[in-house]
């Protein structure tokens, strides 16, 4: 290839053939020669050389382009590219406003663009997926090296800046003079850890030597004098470093220091450990678990042994605390017949009130510790069959008293319709008869904190199986009438029944348990009538435009009729005997009274039930000038009333009557629930009821014998704009304390809602966003002519945002009856960018306590924090 410039040569002189001429010489074929020399192609010894070729100027191709222009300097074997220049050379890749390859030394350079506005269009390395962007790069492209200045790379959550970055190769780099932080502003960090030189190995590890924290470039004491910052994009094992501080009489202590194991891509644990010097300590074990479209779910077990004081002293105390909690659902898609879940927290009942790590704080107020854990199947087809196996707990922390069933086995036939209609619905009283079989078996028991876990949990063990099987029918009378017939036989199998005998000499009676199969069968009848009463009144005339346009009243009463029957056969008596010899009297009682399905009543029963339910809504102008149609609103959600006439008894046949309602107001936003019982009987002097009506013994119609009123409301500077958070907000638990383990918390906030063209000032805000929860609750008793407020209480929880930056909080309640407060906490929290700070403070109460966080955020370098707190005196 030649190239010239400005002079084109002179063209040589052209030897042209002659084709006229024939050429003398003639080739003779030899006709012994043989063919075969010609065809085989014998192999050269020599070819095989022990000497590997000398490689190529450049191993790959490279490709390259550029906006402006590409030139090619012949005699310095240099290629140039200007602006928005690219070039891809095996997996690396490099864009930069100006580069140039020098092909005599195997060398790329690139650098950004100078111009009037500044330095444009730096360049981007990325090789293998690992970007850096610094300020000019020169790269060999025969020892693959390179010299990096000024450049900045995501390593893991962090960001390297580095003054000059020497590439080893694809995997190791060395760095000199380099910033590593988390921080979004790269221009300005408000932090970052120097390192003076360091190794590092992308997605996988960052090795330092000495190296110390700057915030806002300002040096501080706190480094090391070698780092190790792992970098690598999948779950790894490693250490969790502790936290530490001072608990009254137990000395210093280490909280929440472990080890995390990565043992696979569907399951990790992790073990955290806490130590105090007067001999405390606790274990804690947290795993979690998941495969996707299958299953997913955590285990955690805690565990604590609690020393007071020092051995010798008469305050010497020692107590042994633990809880598990298990968490386990599965995913629809596993299985649409079947599933497993579970639920279950159980454990010491003053596990929460005695635990000493801060974790548990926000869950001391736990008086009930709740636990299920159940598997179903269902089988398809005509009838459709189900069955499920549950083992439940239920354990009062105050009481101790712990309640189990392993298991409960519920099996059921899906209805059936006997006469119904082959196609078509159902119509009338033959076709609408229906039935079902349902089983219920369980093995009940009752026991103590103290014996949990022992073999004499299970000497009171109650086991049975109930058979039911519901009939019913429905069907319109007089057209506006719906009445419903239905009648149930039940039957109960038992594995312990009883029998009473009186012991003369003790004078008293003897109940004795006798192991072995029994069984009752009882049966009863019931029917209701009820119908549904519309009822409009209009406000609205020809020509006026009323604000209230209509108010709508919907009235269901209903009237319904139950028979049970007397069950005598299964009743026994046992004779009292006094000294002499002499009966005194007999006692009633049947051998199934400690049926976990209850007992056979022997009682003759026929009573009516009468109910009415009521609903007001009214229709409005709507306040929006565009709405064409009016707004509907709730006036009343709902307004009960119930009360019983027994036919069998032979006094106080009619039952209190039992009213209650609801509404909500002020868009939704405040909820109102309110309830009373109506005595019609009176009381005689001993405050007894007497079967006499109130009314004929000089009061009124009916006696108000208990009353309760709740109402809870959110008020938010947002208004009435986020439905969703006026919902959330008047859910009862968000009133209640929050947790106080700022350590494990991750800070997120709602994005605001203000509109998109109105900037916050990064100094105040000026629209102080606001929350506030209130929940009040008050409760009337007067059954026996008390005429007091059993209960009157106060509770609200709220928030304020002073800045974008800066929110405060608190939490408590006012018991209005005993005058005092309940429990208070106040919270404050600062995002302060790559770091959040936190303080929380129980002022008073037996959980007076406070605590201090400061730390990063970024999950990598959470172990560079502040903490410290007041935990509060251990209760005995």
């Amino acid at each position: 290839m030649f190239g010239f410039s400005q002079d084109i040569p002179n063209k040589p002189n052209v030897i042209r053939p002659n084709i006229n001429e024939k050429d003398s010489l003639v080739v003779s074929r030899d006709s012994i020669i043989n063919i075969q020399e010609f065809t085989e192609q014998i192999q050269d010894s020599t070819v095989s050389d022990s000497i590997k070729p000398k490689k190529s100027l450049l191993e790959f191709i490279v490709k390259y382009k550029a906006k402006d222009y590409t030139s090619f300097n012949k005699k310095e074997q240099k290629l140039y590219l200007f602006n928005e220049a690219e070039i891809d050379y095996g997996d690396m890749n490099i864009k930069a406003g100006n580069i140039t390859i020098d092909y005599s030394k195997n060398e790329v350079y690139a650098k950004g663009i100078k111009d009037s506005t500044g330095y444009t269009q730096s360049p981007i390395f990325n090789q293998a997926g690992n970007v850096v962007e610094p300020d000019s790069i020169l790269f060999n492209t025969e020892t693959e090296k390179a010299l990096i200045y000024n450049s900045v790379s995501e390593q893991g959550e962090g960001t390297v800046i580095a003054s000059i970055t020497k590439r080893e190769n694809d995997s190791v780099y060395f760095i000199k003079n380099a910033k590593y932080t988390t921080a979004e502003d790269l221009e300005d960090p408000e932090y970052y850890i120097k390192l003076r030189k360091a190794k590092v190995v992308p997605g996988k590890k960052i090795v330092t030597g000495l190296a110390n924290l700057f915030i806002y470039d300002v040096p501080t004491p706190i480094g090391l004098p070698f780092g190790f910052f792992p970098q690598t994009e999948k779950k790894t094992s490693g250490i969790i470093i502790p936290s530490f501080g001072e608990q009254n009489d137990r000395g210093y202590f280490l909280q929440n220091g472990g080890y995390y194991f990565a043992i696979s891509d569907y399951f990790d644990l992790a073990v955290f450990g806490d130590y105090y010097t007067n001999g405390s300590y606790g274990l804690r074990a947290e795993n979690t678990y998941a495969v996707r479209y299958k299953f997913r779910g955590n285990l955690g077990f805690r565990y604590e042994n609690l020393i007071t004081s020092e051995r010798g002293f008469p305050d010497y105390a020692k107590n042994t605390i633990y809880n598990l909690r298990w968490s386990h659902s599965q995913d629809n898609k596993a299985n649409p017949n079947s599933r497993f879940s579970a639920s279950v927290n159980l454990g010491s009942s003053t596990y929460y009130r005695s635990s000493l790590n801060q974790i548990n704080t926000g869950n001391f107020l736990n008086n009930t510790l709740a636990s299920s854990v159940s598997y179903s199947k269902t089988f398809q087809g005509e009838p459709q069959v189900n069955f499920s196996v549950t083992a439940t707990h239920s354990q009062n922390t105050q009481t101790e008293q712990i309640n189990m069933t392993l298991p409960t086995f519920q099996g059921s036939v899906g209805r059936i319709f006997p006469f119904g209609s082959k196609t078509g619905s159902n119509k009338g009283i033959i076709q609408n008869i229906n039935l079902q079989y349902n089983l219920r078996g369980e093995n009940r028991i009752q026991t103590s904190d103290s014996l949990f876990f022992k073999k004499e949990m299970f000497d009171d063990a109650k086991a049975g199986f109930q058979h039911t099987i519901p009939i019913s029918t429905n069907f319109k009378v007089f057209k506006h009438f719906s009445l419903t017939a239905n009648t149930n036989y039940n039957e109960v199998w038992t594995f312990k029944t009883i029998d009473k005998t009186y012991d003369q000499e003790r004078q008293e009676i003897v109940t004795d348990t006798i192991n072995g199969f029994d069984s009752f069968r009882t049966y009863n009848f019931s029917t209701s009538l009820g119908t549904t009463i519309y009822g409009m009144y209009t406000f609205e005339k020809e020509g006026q435009d009323k604000r209230i346009k209509a108010i709508r009243h919907v009235m269901r009463p209903s009237i319904s009729y139950n028979i049970n029957p007397a069950f005598d056969r299964y009743y026994d008596t046992v004779e009292v005997v006094n000294a002499d010899g002499q009966t005194e009297g007999e006692v009633e009682f049947t051998r199934f009274e400690q049926s976990i399905f209850g007992r056979p009543s022997n009682t003759f029963s026929s009573s009516m039930g009468i109910s009415v339910s009521n609903n007001l809504e009214a229709k409005v102008r709507d306040r929006d000038s565009t709405a064409t149609e009016p707004k509907k609103i709730i006036l009343l959600n709902n307004l009960n009333f119930s009360t019983s006439y027994n036919f069998a008894g032979d006094s106080l046949q009619w039952s209190p009557v039992r009213m209650t309602g609801g509404t909500q107001f002020f868009d939704n936003k405040m909820s109102v629930n309110f309830g009373a019982t109506l005595d019609p009987y009176a009381l005689d002097n001993n405050n007894q009821r007497i079967d006499k009506f109130n009314i004929d013994n000089g009061g009124s119609l009916f006696r108000l014998t208990s009353a309760n009123l709740t109402m809870s409301y959110s008020l938010s500077s947002k208004g009435s704009k986020d439905k969703s958070d006026n919902q959330r907000n008047n859910r009862p638990e968000d009133v209640l304390p929050k947790n106080l383990d700022f350590a494990n918390q991750q800070i997120g906030r709602d994005g605001q809602d203000d509109d998109e063209e109105e900037k916050p000032s990064e100094l105040y805000n000026y629209k102080v966003p606001w929350s506030l929860r209130l929940a009040y609750a008050v409760n009337y008793n007067n059954t026996r002519r008390q005429n007091e407020i059993s209960s009157h209480s106060l509770m609200f929880s709220g928030d304020v945002e002073l800045s974008p930056k800066w929110s405060v909080g608190a939490s408590s309640g006012y018991d209005l009856k005993d005058n005092g407060f309940t429990f208070t906490q106040l919270r404050f929290e600062r995002d302060l960018l790559s770091w959040r700070m936190s303080f929380s403070w129980v002022p008073f109460s037996a959980r007076s306590s406070w605590n201090f966080f400061i730390g990063i955020k970024s999950s990598i370098l959470q172990d560079l924090k502040y903490e410290q707190r007041r935990q509060p005196d251990q209760q005995l």
